[in-house]
């Protein structure tokens, strides 16, 4: 997802991201665990994608990327490090439902359907709860709390 968004192509989405998991397989040894794994596949991800521009004459120089802050998809800011820790601190202190249906979503990727049966509440409760608890982090991110 994060490729076909910077790309804006599907073609080429699928070509990286098969290539990613390839050198991700290869290289998974060295993943010392210290991140979340989405952001060192991202960040791979990222990698091949810039490979793939410069092979086809589409990249001369480190050009950067969109920035992921840019963004109104919060997922998105997984790409950073620094910024899913970020993420990370706002979530701890996010009050309950919204840490936990926030979490679930995100890094559990449960359904809505799913999420509001585990807490025996409807799809749309949990869909409005996990876009609020979104809009609290995006706020806390931006610094709005």
């Amino acid at each position: 997802m994060y490729i076909k968004k910077i790309s804006g192509n599907e073609q080429i989405a699928e070509d990286i991201t098969s290539e990613t998991f390839l050198k991700a397989m290869a290289a998974i040894d060295g993943f010392r665990g210290s991140c979340n794994i989405r952001v060192w596949l991202c960040q791979i991800a990222k990698n091949c994608y810039c490979s793939y521009l410069r092979k086809n004459g589409r990249l001369q120089t480190a050009e950067l990327l969109p920035d992921i802050k840019d963004t109104t998809d919060i997922e998105a800011l997984i790409i950073s490090s620094e910024e899913m820790m970020k993420i990370n601190q706002v979530l701890h202190e996010l009050d309950e439902p919204y840490k936990e249906v926030f979490s679930l979503r995100v890094f559990g990727e449960l359904s809505f359907k799913q999420i509001g049966a585990l807490f025996n509440k409807s799809e749309n409760w949990a869909c409005v709860t996990y876009h609020r608890s979104r809009k609290k982090i995006q706020d806390a991110m931006e610094g709005n709390l």
